[in-house]
């Protein structure tokens, strides 16, 4: 079993990209959900990429749920569908899981303070910000909802804001299932690493200092370009003493629509990820931009337990 194989210092295989891996086949993105509506109509191409990155190693593959909170949902007319599209997108991995004959397969549920974002722009569009009240009140009620139909854990993703982030984790803590946290960063103009949040110049030291404050059982960088990662690795293990996560993105994103521009090659990623390894990184993995192509590279990578760990 994953745990297990982590406490003995393995190394092993998250999914990589869900929301933009729908997109590459055709699926239509929505401008205020993003890829969330997809579990409606699209069912079978959802439990058909989750299969695909089984086939190529992951053991643990994400439900598409980073962006099917009500509060999300509302902004496409969608809100009254929050348990069909919820329970939709955690049925087609547990599909792909149970006909790919890999029980051992944990399926995470999406957890994340996203919030709208401006139409052609990475940037969140404060005019209609979701209030941190109404926020809280989705995130509790989409946590609940992902361990009722079975998750195996929370992955909180894309933290970054020191406002909001406090949300998800007292909203992951409520459900009581194991929780995986992934924070995003990025490169200063002096090359500091800052946390992903523009608009803000925050260190990510301060970013994940809020794992003083909110136990996880593993943590890890996401969603961030990948010669950023191990210097952020550096700064989130003195705050962590547990299974350490990697799983960058690639290209970048003009609301709905990512742009699969320069987009690393399997081969780069792997020499990456063979660094993060050394740097004690246990869970690796792609976000944005990244195929199952890329986690067939990094398939080797997954090991036994190191010496010292016996």
């Amino acid at each position: 079993m994953t745990y297990t194989a982590l406490r003995k210092g393995e190394v092993r295989l998250l999914d990589g990209a869900t929301g933009t891996e729908l997109e590459k086949r055709g699926v239509p993105m929505s401008s205020g959900a993003w890829s969330g509506p997809a579990a409606l109509d699209h069912a079978d191409v959802l439990e058909q990429i989750h299969r695909d990155y089984i086939d190529a190693g992951a053991d643990i593959i994400t439900a598409n749920t980073y962006a099917t909170s009500r509060a999300l949902l509302e902004m496409d007319g969608l809100g009254d569908q929050f348990e069909t599209i919820n329970r939709s997108a955690v049925h087609a991995a547990q599909r792909a899981r149970d006909k790919s004959n890999r029980p051992d397969v944990l399926v995470d549920g999406s957890l994340s303070h996203r919030g709208p974002i401006a139409t052609g722009s990475a940037r969140p569009n404060s005019g209609a910000a979701i209030g941190l009240e109404k926020m809280a009140r989705a995130l509790r009620e989409q946590a609940r909802l992902l361990r009722d139909e079975g998750c195996d854990l929370l992955l909180l993703e894309m933290l970054y804001d020191p406002e909001r982030m406090p949300l998800v984790f007292a909203a992951a803590a409520e459900s009581g299932l194991p929780v995986w946290a992934g924070f995003s960063a990025r490169r200063g103009d002096k090359g500091e690493v800052l946390g992903f949040g523009p608009g803000a110049d925050v260190p990510f030291a301060e970013i994940v200092s809020i794992l003083d404050d909110w136990p996880v059982d593993a943590a890890g960088i996401m969603h961030t370009p990948a010669n950023v990662v191990s210097d952020a690795l550096t700064i989130l293990r003195p705050s962590f003493a547990g299974p350490l996560m990697a799983y960058p993105d690639s290209g970048y994103f003009k609301s709905p629509h990512w742009q699969f521009e320069d987009v690393i090659e399997p081969h780069e990623l792997r020499r990456y990820a063979e660094e993060w390894v050394e740097d004690g990184a246990q869970i690796l993995g792609g976000c944005c931009g990244l195929s199952p192509e890329h986690i067939a590279a990094l398939a080797p990578l997954k090991r036994g337990p190191s010496p010292e760990n016996g």
